[in-house]
């Protein structure tokens, strides 16, 4: 159930990395456009995430911890994207709506593994034997 709310998540977080990637593609280099998109579009799916498909509690140390987890969705959008442009002539438009697409299931399963993790035990009291 969880996979399906990623993928509803998915549509308006595309519709933003889509949006500031042809604002950023008008002055920059089609790959830098990709990394900023990129960038503002994580910190959307961070929050719409958190609330929507995990339900968990937004916490600074998850916002800090999910970009770097998806280290993963960018390695892998980027290089769809690059291979789509540079080995097979697809316009840098089009190549980048395909690139998030086979990034999709790497991460949901990286943001599942930051967002739902269990927080770290608290030390137990030390426990003495009956007197």
């Amino acid at each position: 159930m969880s996979f399906l709310k990623f993928i509803v998540v998915g549509v308006p977080n595309t519709v933003v990395h889509y949006a500031v990637y042809l604002v950023m593609w008008l002055w920059t280099p089609y790959l830098v456009a990709h990394l900023i998109a990129a960038t503002v579009a994580m910190s959307v799916s961070y929050l719409l995430n958190c609330r929507y498909t995990f339900g968990v509690r937004p916490t600074l140390r998850k916002f800090l911890l999910y970009p770097l987890s998806n280290v993963t969705n960018l390695a892998l959008s980027t290089a769809a994207v690059w291979a789509l442009v540079e080995g097979f002539g697809v316009d840098s438009r089009i190549a980048t709506l395909v690139g998030g697409v086979v990034a999709v299931p790497a991460t949901f399963l990286v943001s599942r593994a930051i967002l739902v993790r269990p927080a770290p035990r608290e030390a137990e009291p030390a426990r003495t034997a009956p007197e």
